[in-house]
């Protein structure tokens, strides 16, 4: 007899994994609301998924957020890095636009063995960061996440360098790039408008008003004076 596999509830499940590490890095702890935002999916939806899921020893559900097991943090750190070495090949060889890899990387996650895996990461020099500044898990789990802080928090005469920057919103990225904010970047808070004005911001010989809202998911590491 054949063995069929059901791909559709394969990457469901794979995709409330990811969802729920993801949250746990960015905006601790993982809450049923967090979730449904992230996938855009109702509560309800996720309600019943995690039952599923905490009967397969892949999350821990109490009333202080929802946990990875540690079978399902195997499971989603592997999930992620496949995305993110798929993020970097999508950039970096294939030269797709910033703003564009995390939605085609996502589609390709699923479908990367783990032969494909590490050949990607040969190729492109085991990286440690994708293509935004997040980090890639390592082969073996470990995740390192520098100590970083929201651009929005900085003040006049402020320096920083851009550690990260949003991955899953397309717009923002755009908006962003078009100040020529990305990872890497060294940037100098000159003034910053009252009333929740926007940020006077000096990168490389440009001086640039951007919107205080934009910064907010724009981890930097502050610089020396």
């Amino acid at each position: 007899m054949s063995v069929t596999h059901n791909i559709g509830k394969t990457e469901k499940a794979e995709m409330y994994l990811k969802a729920i590490l993801l949250i746990g890095y960015e905006n601790p702890p993982v809450t049923v609301t967090k979730v449904a935002e992230f996938l855009g999916v109702s509560a309800a939806s996720v309600s019943e998924m995690m039952k599923r899921m905490e009967a397969n020893d892949l999350v821990t559900v109490t009333g202080a957020g929802i946990v990875l097991t540690p079978a399902g943090l195997q499971d989603a750190r592997r999930l992620v890095r496949r995305m993110r070495l798929a993020e970097r090949l999508l950039s970096d060889v294939l030269g797709l636009p910033l703003a564009n890899v995390y939605e085609e990387a996502c589609r390709l996650e699923h479908a990367i063995s783990d032969a494909v895996e590490e050949r990607i990461a040969a190729v492109l020099g085991d990286p440690d960061t994708c293509p935004h500044g997040h980090p890639i898990p390592s082969a073996a789990g470990r995740v390192d996440c520098p100590l970083a802080e929201s651009l929005s928090q900085f003040g006049p005469g402020d320096r920083a360098t851009v550690v990260n920057v949003p991955e899953r919103d397309p717009d923002l990225l755009r908006y962003l790039e078009g100040f020529g904010i990305r990872p890497g970047v060294e940037v100098l808070v000159e003034d910053v408008a009252p009333y929740n004005g926007p940020f006077f911001l000096r990168i490389g010989d440009r001086r640039q008003a951007v919107a205080r809202e934009a910064l907010e998911q724009v981890r930097v590491i502050p610089l020396p004076d």
